[in-house]
């Protein structure tokens, strides 16, 4: 039980570092949050910022839901693996570092299916891509995503990971519920790179 609270809070922790933000502060003298639509997520930092900045905090940004989990795959736990993934998810969006605000949660979950299952990842990262392209919505990749990561939970019939990838795809598409809406209003930014 010890080891389980000792990975949730370090998941957690690691998951509210709002590494966007400081990198905006630091290199760029930019607040992220009074810029663009004010989310720190790695999109408003790639619009924002620009790319080599995006790239590196969608990165950091995986980087803190795959930590966690490789942590929990090494030490070869009697829990779920995903549990500290989850945790730091929920640390990205709900920072204590940032007065329980934050981002969306798509890179850091994304960081942590890849480390507990790189064939889910795979199968995720290429629906996101597909709909990226057809849509030029980010934003509706990503709720697309975070629904088929619960569909193919029920698929891979891992009890567990189904009640974990249900929160992160309520978490997710609330997060996007904005978003949503000006895509019905054709008002959604679109990518232009793709």
């Amino acid at each position: 039980m010890e080891i389980l609270i000792s990975l949730l809070v370090f998941g957690y922790l690691l998951g509210a570092v709002p590494f966007s933000l400081l990198i905006g502060k630091w290199f760029y003298k930019i607040d992220l949050r009074e810029h663009g639509s004010g989310n720190i997520g790695t999109t408003n930092t790639f619009r924002i910022l620009g790319k080599k900045a995006g790239i590196i905090v969608l990165i950091m940004d995986m980087m803190k839901g795959a930590i966690p989990v490789w942590v929990a795959l090494l030490i070869n736990t009697d829990f779920h693996v995903f549990l500290p993934g989850l945790a730091a998810a929920l640390g990205h969006v709900y920072s204590i570092f940032l007065k329980l605000k934050g981002g969306k949660a798509v890179a850091t979950s994304a960081g942590a299916i890849l480390a507990y299952n790189p064939l889910m990842f795979a199968i995720l990262l290429s629906v996101f891509l597909l709909t990226l392209k057809f849509s030029k919505y980010v934003s509706l990749s990503s709720v697309v995503s975070a629904v088929l990561f619960f569909i193919l939970s029920l698929v891979f019939r891992d009890p567990l990971l189904i009640g974990f990838s249900f929160i992160i795809a309520v978490v997710i598409v609330v997060r996007h519920i904005s978003n949503i809406k000006r895509i019905i209003d054709g008002t959604e930014s679109k990518i232009t790179f793709m």
